[in-house]
């Protein structure tokens, strides 16, 4: 019975399926709440926000529905550059000067805002109390953990390899998200760099499961009934779907966005540092094969990002989807439906098929 997992028993879910937190403002409190309230378990991506802002995200989702959702946050990593002096910002003005005077754009001053602080995050989570705190790059501290156990908040970290899933599951975690290299957006490696930890699917849930005892939920490709499918018979408990999350209306991915993730384009994909400064998947057009040319000449995470982002609005009201980072994962060319109910009946039709009830 595929539905009856310990992850749907712990989180009171109709089916084991996670719709994928989005970063960047990709995450919508409408798509979290429909996901939910269809028997899943809706999330939203707050990493980008203040704490006042993660409040506003959970206020908004309960008022979509009152079934649990989980609210994700990205830990602090070492690898961060938030700060850059003036020669390197004056360097990495000129990478992307070209695209600026394409897109008939002044040069951008140095950005003045500050960029949200973790510890208030993690306060504003703890008090908008959501069924499940997910997390990426790392293992948050045992106070946190602790304080998140108090207040009956589920936890659920993500591992890139069997030594991340071992280090989540020694810290207490309640679950895991096993993410295979096929997925979308940020590979999320925190004890290696992402490089050395590129593991398919078919590869990684197996190993993983066999290594740790809390629940794994596999991520990665699964874009239809018979990914649902195959994850289970591998041994995990539930599965994590985004791209075709994504590419639902409900989600605030741009019409742009979401018009090549159903297109020919989403076939190629590539990994590249060159969008945020991190390692991420996604369709590969101009911005991504000129910047990873000059990868090595970027800044880190999130000050790289803060130039691609400043493309965005001008690029989006031009037209211009070759400026623009398109996440996508490797799944894209499996997406039919538009919308998140259309999906979540897909995906229990077909993996019902496939895996009958017993």
């Amino acid at each position: 019975m595929w539905r009856n997992t310990e992850v749907s028993r712990r989180l009171q879910l109709q089916a084991p399926i996670v719709q994928g937190p989005f970063g960047g403002g990709l995450s919508s409190p409408a798509l979290a709440g429909a996901v939910s309230e269809a028997g899943g378990l809706g999330s939203f991506g707050a990493h980008h926000l203040h704490g006042e802002g993660i409040l506003q995200a959970a206020a908004a989702i309960r008022a979509v529905t009152a079934k649990p959702f989980a609210l994700n946050l990205w830990l602090p990593h070492a690898s961060e550059q938030r700060e850059l002096n003036d020669s390197q910002f004056s360097s990495t003005l000129e990478l992307f000067r070209r695209y600026f005077d394409e897109l008939g754009l002044p040069l951008p001053d140095r950005p003045t805002f500050k960029w949200p602080s973790y510890e208030e995050q993690v306060d504003a989570l703890l008090q908008a109390r959501p069924a499940v705190f997910s997390f990426v790059y790392g293992v948050p501290a045992a106070e946190v953990l602790e304080q998140c156990r108090a207040r009956g908040i589920l936890t659920l970290g993500t591992a890139t390899t069997v030594a991340e899933a071992l280090a989540l599951e020694a810290a207490g975690v309640d679950m895991l998200v096993a993410s295979g290299c096929e997925a979308g957006g940020h590979r999320v490696a925190f004890l290696r760099p992402a490089e050395e930890g590129l593991i398919g699917n078919l590869a990684l849930i197996p190993q993983v499961v066999d290594a740790v005892r809390i629940p794994v939920i596999a991520a990665g490709g699964i874009a239809d009934g018979r990914g649902v499918a195959a994850a289970l018979c591998l041994g995990a408990q539930g599965v994590q779907i985004g791209t075709a999350f994504l590419a639902c209306r409900e989600s605030a991915a741009s019409e742009q966005h979401r018009q090549a993730l159903f297109s020919p384009q989403a076939q190629h994909t590539a990994l590249t540092r060159a969008f945020s400064g991190r390692l991420a998947r996604g369709i590969r057009n101009r911005l991504l094969e000129e910047l990873t040319e000059q990868q090595a000449a970027l800044p880190g995470y999130p000050a790289q990002g803060w130039f691609a982002s400043a493309l965005k609005p001008a690029a989006l009201a031009q037209q211009r989807d070759d400026l623009l980072a398109l996440w996508c994962g490797q799944a894209a060319p499996l997406l039919r439906q538009h919308t998140a109910v259309e999906l979540w009946n897909s995906l229990l039709a077909q993996t019902d098929h496939l895996l009958p009830q017993r």
